[in-house]
């Protein structure tokens, strides 16, 4: 949709402020997640909130009894908006209720009694406590505080008056004792202090009360909100409403309402994922009816030559993947499809019959990489595929200047370039196409949707391929990917050979120096990851300058360095240098973990294994193994590993499946932290748990899906409860793609 603004319908508009007219494409997944570039924007129309919900989206200051100190604490918890105070969900409770005599307070348990003050006895050295002294008619209860001001504990505790104190109860040479009680306050307060209180994930320059009075104050300003779950599912789960589960969220009355699958957290978790599914599927509506598709059916000639020259067949997945795209390229509806491939599974070739599909319906076809790295490499893969197949392909990046530019860019616009694959730079103005109607986005975790749609506008009604390396769950790829049709690629293509995958503690360094020396002698490459640029006063790991300086004494000049502080020029040298044989060694931080295809690298030493996920792990060791020679991969661990680094450790010896590793990885850290979730471009999630609660998350699919369907630019009742709902959990952008007819 070229140019053109997307509006809401005059019937559906939601009333309120007016946000800026542009916005960053992040605001189509969760706020915070790695998926889109932040300070990129799309044209849209300007983006109007609710005015219901204008007060839970007025900064914390706002909130009665925050200060210009308390704001910037709570920012650094929980976010700097009353909204954000609202999702801060509570870890744990404190029952006062128990409310037991002196005699009969249970050590180690919280109790909240009510007694006579009597004496105060102030310390008689600077580091012994102050105390004062209680009683009850059944015994007597010793307070003590450290570093008191004397005024106050006069004031809060005065002899001869009663108090009641709640707080956790210590016995101590058979006297009953309370440190620091958590409350003190008359007898009138008695019934206040015997309650419930949450207990919330606190941070620096924040106390617990002052980060529960400002939630309180949040709570207070949250909107009675039409409802936008379907009755039946309500009345099925026994769900509140959104306002009353707000309430019960930070209102615990027992353990069981911490739990998921407690009635207001599995109400908000849905109302959450529900928000998610909602923006993919309104995206996706968007990508495929906002320009009609085409059909692009080749005759097949220039995929079958690309074929018989490969020195192998394909796997059952890669067929089974091009069969899925011939299938949407042959369609009237737009593709947008996601190829998820294990490191080495043969995605580029794939991408290639995508691309050659449009060449031969006599259109054109472009590849896009993140890095001009990646974008060569694809060049000299995809190169001699092509010209056996009659394609004229060329490669367009950033280094491309003057003369020779000029010349790439009169071959796209003419038709006489089929194919071009290329970084950003194919987003630059004076690139035009005679016709592109197929792209390919490799890794396109590190491209946003604005940049997608950018693609597109470069083409007419462009069939859209993303290309994803991280194996994700299939638990998660709902999440992320609910906007795209999903083929996988599980297997390796035949002739590559297995990674053997070694575990040792780094004692046994001089056996890896002494195996590295062997293979170095055998024509083979080898890699040498560290965690660290430099060495960390903090944290005692391995130094990426320091070993290099020790291997280059041991086997000469022949080994680089590569890291993230380097200027992208010379890491793409020090790359280029190890690729073409000038370097014998790599040593590098985990920027190797995408990029370099040396099929002579058959070493992968990774030096405190520990300290790294499984996701960089198996992406690391995918830099090898990648031609015929047989590989290792060395995993050195420093003693004592944990349970999950252990476990961790295994499942990289155990298996080379990435999706399995993923499976894996799963179970041991949870959904947030899974694959590298902000690698892999997975939103975050402030209340659901996709893992816990995948049925919800099923359950929230299916029903956004079937909303657009019935509802696409959300007018019926039920619809504009849902425009709410984007934006309360800031899904913004997903509004612009709501069509105006």
């Amino acid at each position: 949709m070229r140019g053109a603004r997307l509006r809401f319908p005059a019937s559906a508009m939601p009333r309120g402020n007016v946000r800026a007219g542009t916005l960053g494409a992040q605001e189509v997944g969760a706020r915070g997640g790695a998926t889109e570039a932040r300070g990129a924007a799309l044209p849209c129309a300007p983006i109007m909130r609710p005015q219901l919900l204008n007060p839970i989206f007025a900064p914390v200051a706002a909130l009665d009894g925050v200060g210009t100190r308390l704001a910037k604490a709570l920012a650094r918890v929980a976010g700097p908006r009353a909204v954000d105070l609202l999702w801060h969900a509570p870890t744990g409770l404190i029952d006062r209720r128990a409310a037991p005599k002196v005699a009969e307070a249970p050590a180690g348990a919280v109790a909240t009694m009510t007694v006579k003050v009597y004496e105060h006895h102030p310390p008689a050295r600077p580091r012994q406590p102050y105390r004062v002294v209680c009683a009850d008619e059944t015994g007597t209860l010793i307070l003590s505080f450290f570093r008191a001001h004397y005024e106050y504990l006069q004031r809060a505790l005065p002899p001869g008056e009663t108090r009641v104190v709640s707080g956790r109860v210590e016995h101590i040479h058979g006297a009953a004792r309370m440190t620091h009680p958590d409350r003190i306050a008359g007898p009138e307060d008695a019934a206040r202090l015997a309650r419930v209180e949450p207990v919330y994930p606190l941070g620096a320059g924040l106390t617990a009360r002052a980060l529960e009075k400002a939630i309180a104050a949040a709570v207070a300003r949250a909107p009675e909100l039409a409802e936008w779950i379907a009755p039946e599912t309500a009345a099925r789960e026994g769900w509140p409403a959104w306002r009353d589960a707000v309430r019960s969220l930070h209102a615990p009355e027992s353990e069981a309402d911490l739990a998921p699958e407690a009635p207001a957290r599995a109400r908000l978790a849905y109302d959450e994922m529900l928000a998610n599914q909602l923006a993919l599927a309104l995206m996706r509506a968007h990508m495929r009816e906002s320009a009609a598709g085409r059909r692009l059916r080749g005759d097949g000639r220039m995929r079958r030559k690309a074929l018989a020259a490969l020195p192998f067949t394909l796997t059952a997945s890669q067929r089974a993947a091009i069969a899925d795209i011939e299938a949407d390229l042959a369609s009237d509806r737009r593709m947008l499809r996601l190829l998820q491939g294990d490191v080495g599974s043969g995605k580029t070739l794939v991408a290639l019959m995508c691309l050659l599909v449009a060449v031969e319906a006599g259109a054109q076809g472009a590849l896009l990489a993140p890095t001009e790295l990646l974008a060569r490499q694809h060049y000299a893969a995809l190169a001699p595929l092509a010209a056996a197949a009659g394609a004229r392909v060329c490669a367009l990046t950033g280094r491309d200047k003057g003369k020779a530019r000029e010349a790439l860019l009169a071959g796209l616009a003419d038709g006489s370039t089929d194919i071009v694959v290329g970084t950003h730079a194919l987003f630059q103005k004076d690139v035009a196409f005679r016709d592109l109607a197929a792209a390919v986005i490799d890794e396109q975790h590190r491209f946003g949707v604005h940049q997608r749609l950018q693609m597109g506008r470069k083409g007419r009604a462009i069939d859209t391929l993303v290309m994803s390396a991280t194996p994700i769950p299939r638990t998660l790829t709902l999440t992320a990917y609910g906007d795209m049709d999903v083929s996988r690629l599980t297997e390796k293509p035949p002739g590559r050979a297995p990674v053997a995958t070694a575990v040792m503690p780094v004692s046994r360094i001089g056996e890896v120096i002494g195996a590295l020396k062997r293979a170095l002698r055998a024509g083979n490459r080898a890699y040498w990851v560290c965690p660290l640029v430099e060495e960390s006063e903090a944290v005692d790991l391995a130094d990426a300058q320091a070993r290099r300086a020790a291997l280059a004494e041991r086997f000469g000049g022949r080994a680089g360095l590569v890291h993230g502080r380097m200027k992208a020029a010379e890491r793409d040298a020090a790359m280029r240098a190890f690729a073409g044989g000038d370097l014998d060694i790599l040593v590098a931080t985990t920027v190797v973990e995408v990029g370099v295809d040396v099929p002579e690298a058959t070493v992968m030493a990774v030096e405190q294994a520990e300290r790294f996920g499984l996701a960089q792990l198996h992406q690391l060791r995918g830099r090898v193994g990648r031609g015929d020679r047989p590989s290792a991969c060395l995993l050195l661990y420093r003693p004592p590993l944990g349970e999950t680094a252990r476990a961790r450790l295994n499942v990289m010896r155990e298996t080379e499946d990435g999706f399995r590793i993923a499976e894996e990885d799963l179970r041991l850290r949870g959904a947030g932290d899974a694959l590298g979730t902000r690698q892999s471009g997975l939103p975050s999630f402030r209340l659901a748990d996709p893992i816990a609660q995948a049925d919800l998350l099923a359950a929230a699919g299916d029903d956004a899906r079937s909303v657009v369907r019935a509802d696409p630019v959300l007018a019926s009742p039920r619809g504009r409860a849902l425009r709410a709902l984007l934006y309360l959990f800031e899904r913004d952008l997903a509004a612009a793609f709501l069509r105006s007819g």
